[in-house]
């Protein structure tokens, strides 16, 4: 029996259990950059436009380390500079995925059941990196066919496509690494992840320090990070189709050590030996609340130092933000409208500080979702089957779902204060405003977690349809005011109904409503959760 016997049918099975998520991440990465490009063309029609946009953006660390560099004043070259977090949210999408396919199927018990039939040892392995491979080359298709639809060269929109593929391809690769050193899930993931900060960090560093890829001193750290190839193919900026093999070379030298290691140690088993845990649980492990904060705290942890991070990087960007678009009337317009006043850094500000209320609305969801997850593991019936209430079980849950958010949109909202009071010589009052800014966005994010706390209770086959109501919600506020779409379309994303607490005229009144609205969607999930079966697959 060939060690990839098998390899068809699970890919099959992937695609038919991720027909949901997949298609959402795809179809979202793939339709944004396309929307940049629409966007640029219309806001800079003229060469001076662009060059006084390039000069203030190229020349500030904080939005260079933040998008990455530019290369070139063309609309190509701006747009694949505003497009440069969609690489790092490829490479994120695709360890997960790979992750979620291989050590966590084995953690579940079902890679084991499936070894049992006709299944080589290369089979698992393989087709979650073929289906996620395939994927990232489907994203890096219709990337190109919608920038060449938005009317950019084709070289250039090709190939910006292939390196943002190929990153995700790179990335899919060391999650399929990860999942072979350690025995959990949660353990591949950090691992993951870990490797996927440090390089985001090396190109931080490399882009900030080396003047934005234009050959400084510290570039070389941009070029050491995989994540700082993809802006190096200088996409629209004279193709360099050559950095195109690093990524497949790193993927295929990953590869190399992965495969062995999946064939030579036990099933269920991980390189890394686990670390044993105290023989009897403390007082905190009493009850369902205390293990919800041993399921969470890492999580949770790992989120917060992102946002603190975020929140000093775009309060240091603020100035230059501003005065990268003094005098285009239309970008003061778009930036006015969604930051709520007509101050150009508060305007940014206020805007950037809306879009992380998306990414924590993201925590939010997981959070709650983390109970689901619980339920079919298997792990939630035997603790159900004692003294403890269905109601305390989920309710343990989905405190990390309301809390979490406000945790870290207030660090994001302080960090983003203290860069910008530093900035602008009054650390004292601009960490009260924007720790202000930052907590208005958290009854929006509630909405989203109590809708995934329903699905939960109500409907659980269909709770990852929470992340397509996310999905929805950054595109409508992506594209949403800058293609000028109708009121009722906006409308529809609870994060349009935020006040704008920068701005002079604002009530709380969509903060209350807001709040009842995730009040009435917990209590439906406590209450059609208390009636279903469990679990329920």
């Amino acid at each position: 029996m060939s060690p990839f016997t098998g390899t068809r049918h699970l890919v099959r099975l992937i695609l038919r259990r991720d027909r949901v998520v997949l298609p959402i991440w795809i179809l979202l990465l793939a339709v944004l950059p396309a929307s940049y490009a629409s966007a640029y063309a219309e806001l800079y029609q003229t060469a001076d436009e662009r060059a006084a946009y390039l000069a203030n953006t190229a020349s500030n660390p904080s939005i260079v380390a933040l998008l990455g560099p530019v290369f070139g004043d063309s609309i190509g070259a701006l747009t694949v500079q505003r497009a440069g977090m969609l690489v790092l949210v490829a490479a994120l999408a695709s360890l997960l995925t790979v992750v979620r396919h291989t050590r966590t199927e084995e953690e579940a018990g079902r890679r084991e059941l499936l070894g049992a039939t006709v299944l080589g040892r290369y089979a698992g392995l393989t087709a979650a990196l073929l289906v996620t491979y395939a994927a990232n080359v489907l994203l890096g298709l219709l990337i190109a066919g919608g920038l060449v639809a938005a009317g950019l060269p084709g070289a250039g929109s090709l190939i910006f496509g292939a390196g943002l593929a190929l990153t995700g391809v790179a990335f899919a690769t060391v999650g399929g690494l990860a999942a072979q050193l350690t025995e959990s899930a949660g353990g591949a993931r950090g691992i993951g992840l870990g490797v996927l900060g440090l390089a985001f960090v090396l190109r931080l560093a490399g882009d900030a320090g080396g003047s934005g890829g234009a050959g400084g001193k510290a570039e070389w750290l941009s070029w050491v990070s995989p994540l700082g190839w993809a802006p190096r193919v200088r996409a629209f900026a004279g193709e360099r189709w050559w950095v195109l093999l690093l990524p497949v070379l790193f993927a295929a030298v990953v590869a190399l050590v992965a495969y062995p290691i999946s064939v030579r140690r036990d099933l269920g088993a991980g390189v890394l030996p686990p670390r044993l845990g105290p023989a009897t649980a403390g007082p905190r492990l009493a009850g369902p609340f205390g293990l919800a904060w041993r399921l969470h705290r890492g999580q949770l942890l790992g989120w917060t130092l992102g946002f603190g991070l975020l929140g000093l990087v775009l309060g240091g960007a603020a100035d230059a933000a501003a005065d990268a678009v003094q005098g285009n009337q239309q970008v003061a317009d778009i930036l006015a409208r969604l930051g709520g006043t007509a101050t150009l850094a508060e305007a940014y500000l206020g805007s950037s500080l809306s879009l992380t209320a998306l990414a924590a609305a993201g925590y939010g969801i997981q959070a709650a979702l983390r109970a689901r997850a619980e339920e079919t593991a298997g792990r939630a019936e035997p603790l159900l089957a004692t003294a403890v209430s269905r109601s305390r079980w989920l309710a343990a849950h989905l405190l990390f779902a309301l809390l979490g958010p406000v945790v870290v949109l207030a660090v994001a909202g302080l960090a983003t204060g203290l860069s910008y009071g530093l900035s602008v010589g009054d650390v004292g009052g601009e960490l009260l405003r924007l720790l202000g800014v930052g907590l208005a966005q958290v009854p929006a994010v509630w909405v989203l977690a109590g809708l995934a706390a329903l699905l939960v209770g109500w409907l659980p086959r269909f709770s990852s349809a929470a992340w397509a109501v996310l999905a929805g919600c950054l595109l409508l506020g992506q594209i949403g005011a800058v293609l000028k779409l109708s009121q009722w379309a906006l409308d529809v994303s609870p994060f349009t109904h935020t006040p704008q607490v920068l701005g002079d005229n604002w009530t709380v009144t969509p903060l209350v409503a807001l709040t009842v609205i995730t009040a009435a969607l917990l209590a439906l999930a406590l209450r059609t959760f208390q009636t279903r079966d469990i679990p329920t697959q």
